[in-house]
């Protein structure tokens, strides 16, 4: 198979590209789209490179370069290599895996508020990677797998009490807040009820952190995050039909609620991945999404901008988290939420005044 572009005759009121790998498939990409990822990707790249080299031992970023490429002295390559990239790797990574979580949701419930932190699947995952922690004392998989387990019940039980001839966004939101609280109320108790040194460990990692992560993390975070991102991109084409609504999207041959379903899953999925190794990092996937599509100047959310905008913020709030009050540091969530809390009352009030 061989791609090729071209641009479409017709005029859809922006440059687009077509790309077309076989005779049956074939796809429409918004010239403007591909340049906004691609700064997106380099931004994210010299942040990466810059926090690469930036700490207690100091390294120049010509030389952080020559290290990555293998040419390194052997203290270079120690701290890039061993130290410093497992987790730059994982903030690009998990920040990927928020910011396209929060485009699924958003365009789904075609709301800006409606990403996974406000409809509580990040307080559900939460609870599940408690369960584990404080009750059966797992390692990081048990608690991967605990966190996945509980982002998929919460969205099941959200799923469920809100659909009533379908699901509408609106609905979906209110009662996702409404069992986020009561997650929320659990969680407390079960820290409340722990010993001291479980319930500390258990609340710092509910900030959100990305200390103390290594390469082990690595390799299984991008498999899942691979599988996942291509799983989004087959169905995401499909978003634009379904904010259009029910009846629409039938007409044009889209199986509503299975593909609804799916696309929940898939969110949830990419919700619980970051939950599961750094516990419930809030406001990257409720701001990367509608920062991208500001920029992309697109009529609905889409998924790969937010995932390279996702991987820029917090790759960047993870720099700022070690660097701003070093030697000490800062959970990366304390800094998203400083963040994102104010882009999160300026959204409202933009919403109430909608």
């Amino acid at each position: 198979m061989k791609a090729t572009g071209g641009t479409s005759r017709i005029d859809f009121g922006r440059a687009i590209a077509t790309i077309r790998l076989t005779e049956r498939f074939s796809a429409r990409i918004g010239l403007r789209v591909v340049a906004v990822v691609g700064v997106l990707a380099v931004l994210a790249g010299a942040v990466a490179v810059i926090a690469l080299g930036t700490g207690d031992y100091t390294i120049s970023p010509p030389d952080v370069l020559r290290t990555i490429f293998g040419e390194g002295s052997r203290t270079d390559e120690l701290v890039v290599g061993k130290w410093r990239m497992p987790r730059v790797l994982l903030a690009l990574m998990f920040g990927a895996a928020l910011g396209a979580s929060g485009a699924i949701f958003q365009s789904l419930t075609r709301n800006p508020l409606g990403s996974p932190d406000i409809i509580g699947f990040n307080t559900g995952a939460y609870t599940g990677a408690l369960v584990v922690m404080l009750v059966t004392q797992g390692g990081y998989f048990q608690t991967a797998a605990g966190a996945l387990i509980g982002g998929l019940a919460t969205a099941s039980v959200v799923y469920l009490l809100a659909f009533k001839n379908g699901v509408q966004g609106f609905r979906l939101i209110i009662v996702g807040i409404a069992i986020s609280a009561m997650l929320q109320s659990v969680n407390t108790w079960m820290i409340v009820k722990t010993d001291l040194t479980a319930a500390m460990a258990a609340a710092v990692w509910g900030s959100g952190s990305l200390a103390g992560l290594d390469w082990a993390q690595v390799l299984p975070v991008a498999v899942a995050l691979a599988v996942l991102l291509t799983c989004a991109a087959v169905l995401s084409h499909r978003l634009p039909v379904l904010d259009l609504g029910d009846e629409v999207a039938r007409a044009l041959g889209v199986r509503v609620e299975p593909t609804r379903l799916a696309l929940v899953l898939i969110g949830v999925g990419l919700t619980a991945l970051a939950t599961a190794a750094a516990g419930p990092i809030v406001f990257v996937a409720l701001a990367a999404p509608q920062l991208a599509r500001r920029l992309t100047r697109t009529a609905s959310v889409a998924v790969l901008p937010a995932a390279a905008m996702g991987a820029l913020l917090l790759v960047l709030a993870d720099w700022i988290a070690q660097r701003a009050f070093a030697p000490s540091q800062l959970p990366v969530g304390v800094v998203t939420v400083s963040i994102g809390g104010g882009y999160f009352v300026w959204l409202l009030a933009r919403e109430m005044r909608r």
